[in-house]
């Protein structure tokens, strides 16, 4: 089998998937987590570049220990005090050093982080797809005025499997298998 290359141009983006934030959502946040964990399981399995950031993690904690574990040891950790991931010192030099043009972007909460950082890589030139599966909140009817506004910006909003199988395109795909595997794990 070969082995499998990063798709050019693509990064995961994580925004703010700390405990004290799920804690906030419905089932503490249980079904979030999973979907992060597994978007970020899959750019690991796909080399996909992942930078994760945590809002003010010297008072509010850190990265949900299942999704930092999904993502592993390459994936790139920025502190914030802004809403917008971009407010992260050295995030958007990382994603230019990566080569990425596009953002997969997963966490909390939808109407302000989520929101601000998609707006945010649009206006330095990222194309952005916001995974709906994958990002949340704790009052879920702000959502869709949201993921309006950010689709007339210029972002998509699509499902994290419909992404990740669109990466792989084909079922002769070399980690076509073990992404199959990860989705039954994470169903």
């Amino acid at each position: 089998m070969t082995a499998a290359k990063s798709p050019p141009g693509i990064a995961l983006l994580i925004v703010d998937v700390q405990d004290v934030f799920l804690r906030a959502l419905p089932a503490a946040g249980t079904p979030l987590t999973r979907r992060c964990a597994f978007v970020a399981a899959a750019a690991q399995l796909l080399k996909i570049p992942t930078a994760i950031t945590e809002q003010v993690p010297a008072k509010l904690g850190s990265t949900n220990v299942a999704v930092l574990a999904a993502a592993g040891p390459k994936a790139k950790i920025f502190a914030k005090s802004a809403f917008s991931a971009f407010g992260a010192e050295g995030l958007g030099e990382w994603l230019r050093e990566q080569s990425a043009t596009h953002l997969l972007v997963a966490g909390l909460e939808t109407p302000i982080c989520v929101y601000l950082t998609v707006l945010d890589a649009i206006a330095e030139d990222f194309e952005a797809t916001v995974l709906v599966d994958a990002t949340g909140g704790r009052r879920p009817d702000d959502f869709p005025p949201v993921h309006r506004l950010l689709e007339s910006a210029g972002a998509r909003l699509l499902p994290s499997e419909t992404v990740f199988y669109s990466i792989l395109r084909d079922a002769t795909h070399p980690r076509f298998r073990d992404f199959t595997a990860l989705v039954k794990q994470y169903a």
